[in-house]
């Protein structure tokens, strides 16, 4: 099956950003006449405010927005991770791909509603119960040291946290979250902590720390409605005439941007109160900012400053905003004159921006491809137009990224473009454009970052950023753009990317696990991919002792880029079980190349792409199967029809017009894929066709549905209730409740030891009441907690076998873990040439 396929299958149409930018990330910004006015009102006001929470989509988009666009303040979300251990409702990326899409989600939400975006190097590894947990696997000291660094970058005046530091939280990162704030809140201005990042920022102290709360942190109105008057109040409903939206508006457009996680969102109109409690600090009685100064008396001889933004604010003529610009430029010089400091170097850039747009001056430089290796050469085409009567000249264009320049000396005529060609060659000494926070092995909890000024960084640097210096009406202007790339699609026009860097080749490796059921060898097939003309060189496989590969190397030649070359090796296992490792390697002049090539394409994000390492784990296992003809239903996304495949099964991707009794006859296993009841909106017909599919003897295997969503209330043939009950902790004991159910057995013999090895949780959404007619087959729970029982329910209905199952497939599989297949071909087997049981052993039964 390839993933393309999949992953084809849940691109979203994309939502346009607000002040009418264009979705893609890259496009040059093209701000209207009202957006410019709200930047230049923005230049008198010298506050910063900075919210923190865990994960995308924890953040409070209406009261971001609020502070970004009415307030006008430097407005910042520091999210502890990227979100990495969530699901995925848009295609089949987890972990590290689904935290890049994520990590993009929360940039198009910060476009949309005006702020900026922060992380820690902390990884998100899956919900996590308590903050005691959580610790466990964040190294704590090293995420402090993150938030430190970013308060001290960001200088915010006021701090919000989005939970409370206790159980209230919901999620032991959620509580970690706010607990490690508290500690930044007083770190940040301690010398003596972190004292390295000293080297590059100075000590700070925010005014003040708030808690976000509200009703749902209360239990009850009744309970709220004693504590609300202690709480400070801010209507963030209002509405924004220069927007022409409410912050709700906003919100929701911001909040929509998150769609792999599926949080669409409407927009709302009207009065809305958002809820501060005070935690650390001077309190603040009826304003957040009070006691705070914002004004530019704040620096030293900012009062001139001060004066002449107001007097453009006070000219500005949204019909011809560029009789605002020389005003704006005596504002920069005297900005300039002022002492060094943070909010000097701040409103450099922002004036820098707001006369760029005020003069309706568009700049961009694009590449002829979007991708060049080290070494090579790349064409660049560079445009530049002034579209008013206000004197701009080019002076010099440095393309910083290969220390090289081009002396224009050009004036730039009233909306006469200025187009010119350059070729460019990229340093042999160039990074490639891996995610900064990948480039190093990290652990569970944790991503490694070596270079301090990385932190926090939501993403790379652009690879590639050229310097224009301009004279404007006589003073000097310096704006640095970034390479793109862009093409016309003759559906959507214009359409940006990122400009990267790549390796010369590329290795990718077909599947991430293969699994050896037995002593018959497979195919392992490895793409090597041209990054750049004629490359040629030989790829092997690099195995552990008692494995060994047919052929042992294999020469490639490849003329253009982009040009491929598929390799087919044909590895044996060993006797023995065994969980390895195999990586491909290409060598070319010498040197060698184990990186593969991934792309992330969605409509909603800019294109990504990341340089796995070309590496695929290897289990040789005990493993008997029965029945082969699978039938799958895609819900959410996932990739167990990849790991079926693996070992040995036919599995057909089922849809709409395949639902039916005497097509689905011919499958041994109809699979329901993660989410499917809450996703498939279609299931709610097609559902008396399954329980018929099973009662003529069919085997249906339902996987995890959350409770909430469900597209028909029952989602078996006998009653049963969806719970959040989960299993975090992937070492909790698994107790067999039935050990003699086929399920256990047949033909595979289920024992403790195929739970060793899983990853990230046992399971989630565990059902909490089902009929008698369900045998509860597995027992686990996290420690300190009741068992939950719910995880693996088998019932007999008709001829046929129904099981719900809310163990983690869909993590387990992907990951090769060995008794996860065991127990999953156990299930697929279950009525082929066994008998099952009925009768239950549950303690939470439903008549």
């Amino acid at each position: 099956m390839k993933k393309a396929a999949l992953i084809q299958r849940f691109l979203l149409l994309a939502l346009l950003l607000a002040f009418t930018f264009p979705v893609q990330a890259q496009t040059p910004p093209k701000p209207s006449a009202a957006k410019v006015l709200q930047d230049i009102k923005k230049l008198n006001v010298l506050g910063s405010v900075l919210y923190v929470a865990a994960h995308p989509d924890d953040e409070n988009t209406r009261l971001i927005a609020y502070m970004a666009n009415e307030e006008l303040f430097n407005t910042g979300y520091l999210s502890v991770t990227r979100g990495d251990g969530g699901q995925n409702l848009v295609g089949p990326e987890i972990r590290e791909g689904l935290g890049i899409i994520r990590t993009q989600e929360l940039l198009q939400a910060r476009r949309t509603d005006g702020g900026q975006q922060f992380f820690t190097r902390a990884n998100d590894f899956g919900y996590s119960k308590d903050s005691d947990e959580t610790f466990t696997i964040w190294d704590r000291e090293q995420v402090l040291s993150d938030m430190v660094w970013t308060i001290r970058k960001f200088r915010p005046d006021v701090m919000i946290t989005r939970f409370p530091p206790d159980a209230r939280a919901g999620h032991g990162q959620h509580a970690a979250s706010a607990i490690l704030a508290a500690e930044a809140f007083n770190a940040a201005a301690d010398p003596k902590r972190f004292p390295e990042q000293l080297k590059y920022v100075e000590v700070w102290q925010p005014k003040r720390l708030l808690w976000n709360t509200g009703v749902w942190s209360f239990g009850s109105q009744a309970e709220f409605d004693k504590y609300v008057d202690q709480l400070l109040k801010i209507d963030v409903g209002v509405y924004n005439p220069l927007l022409g939206k409410s912050y709700g508006e906003v919100a929701a457009e911001s909040r929509s941007m998150h769609k792999s996680q599926g949080f669409g969102a409407a927009g709302s109109r009207g009065s809305a109160i958002d809820y501060l409690q005070h935690t650390q600090g001077d309190k603040a009685e009826k304003d957040l900012f009070e006691g705070i100064n914002t004004t530019w008396s704040r620096v030293k001889g900012g009062e001139k400053v001060e004066k002449l933004i107001q007097q453009a604010i006070d000219t500005y003529q949204p019909a011809a905003p560029a009789a605002v610009v020389p005003a704006l430029i005596q504002a920069k010089k005297e900005l300039d004159k002022l002492p060094g400091g943070y909010w000097k170097r701040v409103k450099q850039e922002e004036l820098q921006d707001v006369i760029r747009y005020a003069l309706g001056l568009y700049v961009e430089v694009t590449a002829a491809d979007y991708a060049a290796a080290p070494g090579e050469p790349v064409q660049l085409q560079i445009e530049a137009i002034n579209r008013s009567t206000v004197p701009v000249s080019i002076q010099l264009v440095n393309y910083t990224f290969a220390s090289k320049d081009t002396t224009l000396n050009k004036q730039l005529q009233n909306n006469v473009p200025v187009k010119f060609e350059q070729q460019i060659t990229l340093p042999a000494s160039m990074e490639v454009s891996q995610p900064y926070w990948l480039r190093k092995p990290g652990t569970l909890g944790m991503f490694a970052i070596e270079e301090q000024q990385l932190v926090g960084l939501p993403e790379n640097p652009a690879a590639a950023q050229v310097t224009f210096r301009l004279q404007v009406a006589g003073e000097p202007l310096q704006l640095q753009v970034p390479v793109v790339y862009k093409r016309t699609d003759p559906v959507e026009g214009e359409v940006y990317r990122p400009f990267v860097v790549t390796p010369p080749v590329f290795v990718n490796i077909n599947e991430n696990v293969y699994m050896f059921a037995d002593q018959e060898p497979k195919q392992v097939q490895v793409l090597v991919k041209a990054g750049k003309v004629d490359v040629s060189g030989n790829v092997k496989l690099q195995l552990p002792k008692g494995w060994r590969s047919e052929p042992a190397s294999v020469p490639f030649n490849l003329k253009n880029k982009g040009e491929e070359q598929e390799v087919t090796f044909m590895v044996y296992p060993p006797k023995e079980q065994q969980e390895t490792e195999l990586k491909a390697i290409a060598t070319v002049n010498g040197k060698t190349y184990n990186q593969g090539l991934k792309e992330i394409n969605y409509s909603h994000i800019p294109a990504q792409v990341l340089f796995p390492e070309a590496a695929a784990k290897i289990v040789k296992l005990d493993l008997k199967t029965r029945g082969r003809k699978i039938g799958y239903v895609m819900g959410a996304g996932d990739e167990i029809p990849a790991s079926l495949q693996q070992i040995g099964y036919n599995v057909t991707l089922l849809h709409d017009e395949d639902m039916r009794l005497r097509n689905l006859q011919q499958y041994d296993a109809i699979i329901m894929g993660v989410r499917a009841y809450n996703t498939v909106d279609r299931l709610k017909f097609d559902q008396p066709t399954l329980m018929e599919y099973v009662k003529n003897g069919g085997n249906l295997i339902v996987q995890y549905n959350t409770n909430h969503s469900l597209v028909l209330q029952n989602v078996g043939p006998y009653p049963l209730k969806l719970s959040r009950d989960r299993v975090t902790v992937e070492e909790a004991e698994v107790r067999l409740l039935a050990p003699e159910h086929p399920v256990l057995t047949t033909p595979n013999k289920i024992t403790k030891k195929d739970f060793e090895g899983w990853v990230q949780e046992r399971g989630l959404y565990f059902p909490y009441e089902w009929s008698k007619e369900y045998t509860a087959i597995l027992s686990s729970n996290d420690p300190g907690e009741p068992a939950r029982d719910g995880g693996l329910l088998v019932a007999k209905y008709g001829k046929g076998n129904y099981i719900y199952t809310g163990y983690s497939w869909f993590r387990e599989l992907p990951a090769g873990v060995p008794g996860a297949y065991r127990l999953f071909a156990n299930m697929i087997s279950l009525g082929k040439g066994n008998e099952g049981t009925t009768g239950s052993k549950a303690q939470h039964t439903l008549e």
